[in-house]
C-alpha cells in the first residue's frame, strides 16, 4: 500500500480526535476503545504486510494500545481538564514516534535510527505502568472494587508489557519466560502490598512504576549480556532514592 508511509501522521490525528469526542462525551469511551484497536490493528497489519522481513502484527500493537488505553483511564480520575488536554497530547506525540519508527524499522530500514524502537519501549512502557497502576489503585478508591481482582488484572498487564520489552530488544523469549514471570510475581506482590499503604492513588502508582523500572532495566541488561556494576550501582541508585523521595515527600492519607 503506497499510502502506509503517510499512516504514522494520520493514526496520531485520528486518535486524539477520538479522545478528544471522549473528552466531550465519555459515554463514548468502549466504542472509542474498539475503533482505536481496529486504527492500530490496521497500522500494524499494513506495516507487517509491507516488510521485506515480515513479522506479527500483535507484536507492535501492545505497546501502542497498552499506552493509550491506560492513560485514557488515568485521565478520567484527574480533575483538571488542562492536564487531561496535556495526556492527550503527550498521546498524540508518542504514537507518532512510535509508528514512524515501525514504519522506518519494517518499510524504510535505511532511515531507522538505531535503537529508537527500543527507546520508545523503555520509556513508553514505563509510563504505562504508571498510568495501569495508578488507574487501578484509582478504580480500588472510587468503585470499591476487590483487590485480588485489580492485581490479577494487573499481573496479566505485567506480563504483557515485559513480554512486549523483551520483543522490541529482540531477547528469546525461550530464554526470557522465566523472568517474564519472576517480575509479574515480583511486581503483583509489591503492588498488592502497596495497596494496604495510606497513599493517593498517583503515588502509588509511581511506587510500583519505579520498582519496575529498576526489575525491568537489571533483568534486560543481564539477557543482552550487557550488565556490570555501573549498570547495578546507577539502577539501584536511582530506584531507592527515588522512593525514598516519594514516599517521604508523600502526603499521607488517615483512614
Amino acid at each position: 500500500m503506497k499510502y502506509n508511509r503517510f499512516l504514522p501522521l494520520i493514526v496520531p490525528l485520528l486518535t486524539w480526535l477520538f479522545l478528544e469526542a471522549f473528552f466531550f462525551n465519555p459515554k463514548l469511551l468502549y466504542i472509542i476503545f474498539v475503533l482505536i484497536f481496529l486504527l492500530f490493528f490496521f497500522t500494524t497489519r499494513q506495516f507487517t504486510l509491507a516488510s521485506q522481513r515480515g513479522g506479527k502484527w500483535w507484536n507492535y500493537i501492545i505497546l501502542p494500545f497498552s499506552f493509550f488505553s491506560s492513560l485514557t483511564i488515568f485521565s478520567t480520575m484527574i480533575p483538571s481538564k488542562l492536564l487531561v488536554q496535556i495526556l492527550f497530547l503527550i498521546n498524540t506525540i508518542f504514537l507518532y514516534y512510535y509508528f514512524r519508527s515501525i514504519f522506518f524499522n519494517l518499510i524504510k530500514e535505511s532511515y531507522y535510527q538505531k535503537y529508537s524502537l527500543e527507546n520508545l519501549s523503555s520509556y513508553g512502557n514505563f509510563l504505562a505502568v504508571y498510568f495501569w497502576a495508578s488507574s487501578l489503585y484509582g478504580l480500588q478508591v472510587f468503585l470499591s472494587i476487590q483487590t485480588w481482582m485489580l492485581m490479577a488484572a494487573l499481573l496479566l498487564i505485567i506480563a504483557l508489557i515485559v513480554y512486549e520489552v523483551m520483543r522490541a530488544n529482540n531477547i528469546d523469549l525461550r530464554e526470557g519466560v522465566i523472568y517474564i514471570l519472576l517480575i509479574c510475581l515480583v511486581l503483583t506482590e509489591l503492588a498488592w502490598s502497596a495497596s494496604f499503604l495510606t497513599l493517593s492513588f498517583y503515588i502509588l502508582g509511581l511506587v510500583i512504576a519505579v520498582c519496575y523500572y529498576i526489575l525491568i532495566g537489571l533483568t534486560r541488561f543481564y539477557l543482552l549480556k550487557r550488565l556490570n556494576a555501573r549498570l547495578i550501582k546507577l539502577y539501584l541508585i536511582f530506584g531507592f532514592s527515588s522512593l525514598a523521595i516519594v514516599l517521604f515527600t508523600a502526603r499521607w492519607i488517615s483512614n
